[in-house]
């Protein structure tokens, strides 16, 4: 028997479970919700100068502005990412939480995209194309740290692919194809 499996494994004659890492936990910057910000504030300001100025029983009105910036923080930090070795976990959700996953031997491509509104804040999305039914596209956007995220996660690609044996073969189709 070998030594290098727990004395559970050994006994049971059982390999032991793959050590699934994570490479990367975490929700979406909140830098997408730029624009809600500066729009709620904008119409906060214009409530207050118009609550002082003419009309003070517009002031109650500064709840909606500061609702609506409240609740996309709340949407967007109630999704969280988490990449493993393995699969990646998405869960959704702020009264019913939902979580989806996709297993990393299903992703067939990964591309980053960096628009300069992210550049400037050191973030980027990772677009994946998959063949899965359920996340036949899956985006992670606004990522710090995306190009080593998307590095790791090729390799554990790679990686999962050789251990459950799965080729992935691009056709293009022929002449007359599609008629």
């Amino acid at each position: 028997m070998s030594r290098d499996r727990p004395p559970v494994c050994r006994q049971a004659g059982l390999m032991p479970m793959s050590e699934e890492k994570t490479l990367f936990h975490g929700s979406p910057s909140q830098v997408v919700n730029l624009g809600a910000y500066l729009l709620s504030g904008i119409v906060a300001v214009a409530l207050v100068a118009a609550a002082i100025l003419f009309l003070p029983w517009l002031a109650p009105g500064l709840v909606a502005p500061i609702g609506y910036a409240g609740w996309n923080w709340l949407l967007l930090r109630s999704r969280v990412y988490e990449v493993t070795t393995e699969r990646i976990r998405v869960s959704t959700g702020i009264l019913t939480r939902r979580t989806d996953e996709l297993e990393l031997y299903r992703v067939e491509d990964i591309t980053l995209v960096e628009p300069l509104s992210l550049r400037l804040f050191g973030l980027g999305n990772l677009e994946l194309a998959t063949n899965d039914t359920s996340n036949p596209r899956l985006t992670l956007p606004a990522i710090k740290g995306v190009k080593q995220l998307r590095e790791d996660l090729r390799k554990a690609v790679e990686e999962r692919r050789e251990k459950k044996h799965v080729r992935v073969a691009e056709f293009e189709p022929g002449p007359g194809a599609g008629l």
